[in-house]
């Protein structure tokens, strides 16, 4: 039997060094090994209460499948993991346990949280390297329900129900599935064969994977159910950018970063001598503060700019971002321009970004909720050379589906409004969750609505085969 490992320090990450990775786009992190994973699971107390569920949106068993990494039973572990979770390579990559799981860890009050999102991405790579996916004998229950959207929640909720024996199509708007996890997020954050693989498993127990079918053009819900579908569950994401309403954001060289990313992702931009280019070097600057923000600034830094700008109305304490998102941006050599705020792009003869006006910022006082408010200083302007602005400050739902969607109610910021234990909406037989609900959210939030809606949807269309 092992002894407990009492060190108050989590096993450090090995990552790829700073001033290699920057200029490639093979993946950060490299990884826990076995030996390492065992220590690391050796700090955790197995506490009865287990308060580290109670963080996880999709309550995986937390406890129970870090005991197995103790006992070097890694596919046992990733058993566990796979009764909850429908994508455990992914989430173990890009969810921020540091404000879930781990936030709650008892080991994280005298000093650092057990690294359960490690052990997770440990496990399920384990699972991947030394399993093949092979077809799934579940019994089909005879039901059908499409799901549209191949992003976290779609997959989770097709995943539940294939489990439960539904017959699941999944619509996808792109040409390549797996939604944000593919176009949103860059390779060297969440490789896209590993994405790749967690939908082999779901195609591996039936889900069907449609692809170039946009909900609203190509096939509207209402003709889903003329199809035979008896549930829809819309999970589309929220894909339409937001932008400043400042002069110059339509010059040549000013991208929303969901643009940018895509570019890079799916179009190959990364490539010698790509096709669909981005960019050409030079000066970068990024607009905002949160995770997408920095996803763009580390992009940036890899397709050869010169440099890049982190721009922000706040200070370090306020950024979004995760701390190791933020601290792998500077170890790569992005800049932080803190307290300053954009007030117009400026352009070239030919329509080009040449520049961009900044002001500089002050916090305010704090409002009734504690937040400070960001506060221009007069006369504090300031020009900073650019040759590209990269706009990152949130999106929303796309409002497609909800204006070619009878009976679909929404709300001012484009969210579809739902019932919050069912992901009902005023649609019979329509649910929906993750950011087409919320706005842009997390991965393991999107998990976890998706879950919530694959067990409503099977309660409703088993209350409609009773009559």
């Amino acid at each position: 039997m092992n002894k407990p490992n009492m060190s108050n320090l989590k096993n450090p990450m090995p990552c790829q060094e700073p001033q290699i990775r920057n200029k490639n786009f093979d993946e950060v992190a490299l990884g826990y090994g076995e030996e390492t994973a065992v220590s690391e699971a050796l700090r955790c107390l197995n506490c009865k209460n287990m308060p580290c569920v109670q963080g996880c949106p999709v309550n995986i068993h937390i406890p129970a499948f870090i005991e197995k990494i103790k006992e070097c039973d890694f596919e046992g572990a990733y058993e566990i993991i796979s009764q909850s979770s429908s994508l455990p390579a992914v989430c173990g990559r890009v969810c921020p346990q540091e404000k879930q799981c781990e936030a709650n860890c008892v080991r994280g009050i005298k000093g650092e949280s057990v690294g359960i999102g490690r052990l997770e991405r440990f496990v399920a790579d384990w699972h991947n390297a030394h399993s093949q996916t092979a077809p799934i004998n579940i019994a089909s229950n005879g039901h059908k329900v499409a799901i549209i959207g191949s992003g976290p929640s779609g997959l989770t909720c097709a995943g539940d129900l294939a489990r439960m024996g539904y017959k699941v199509s999944v619509f996808e708007a792109l040409h390549t599935a797996g939604g944000v996890l593919v176009y949103g997020i860059p390779e060297f954050r969440l490789p896209k064969k590993i994405v790749q693989k967690e939908i082999d498993n779901l195609c591996a127990m039936g889900v069907e994977i449609n692809t170039n079918i946009i909900i609203g053009k190509t096939l509207t819900v209402d003709e889903l159910f003329e199809m035979g579908f008896e549930a829809v569950f819309i999970g589309s994401g929220a894909g339409l950018p937001s932008f400043m309403g400042i002069k110059g954001e339509t010059l040549k060289g000013v991208y929303s970063a969901n643009e940018f990313l895509t570019r890079s992702n799916l179009m190959k931009s990364y490539l010698e001598n790509p096709t669909t280019p981005i960019m050409k070097g030079g000066k970068v600057a990024v607009v905002g503060g949160g995770n997408v923000a920095m996803d763009a600034a580390r992009t940036a830094m890899r397709l050869g700019a010169e440099k890049v700008y982190i721009v922000y109305r706040r200070s370090m304490d306020e950024l979004p971002a995760r701390k190791e998102e933020v601290e792998h941006a500077i170890e790569e050599g992005v800049e932080f321009m803190l307290l300053n705020n954009p007030i117009e792009i400026l352009g070239d003869d030919n329509g080009f970004v040449k520049a961009m006006k900044c002001i500089k910022m002050e916090l305010g006082e704090p409002d009734e909720r504690g937040r400070r408010s960001p506060v221009p200083i007069e006369n504090s302007e300031f020009i900073l050379d650019t040759d590209t602005v990269v706009i990152s400050i949130g999106t929303s739902p796309n409002p497609l589906i909800k204006d070619t969607t009878e009976g679909l109610d929404v709300n001012k910021r484009g969210g579809i409004i739902v019932e919050e234990n069912t992901g009902a909406t005023s649609k019979v037989g329509v649910f929906a969750g993750g950011d087409a609900v919320t706005g842009a959210a997390t991965v393991i939030s999107a998990m976890g609505a998706g879950k919530t809606a694959a067990k409503a949807i099977d309660e409703y269309i088993e209350k409609g085969s009773r009559g």
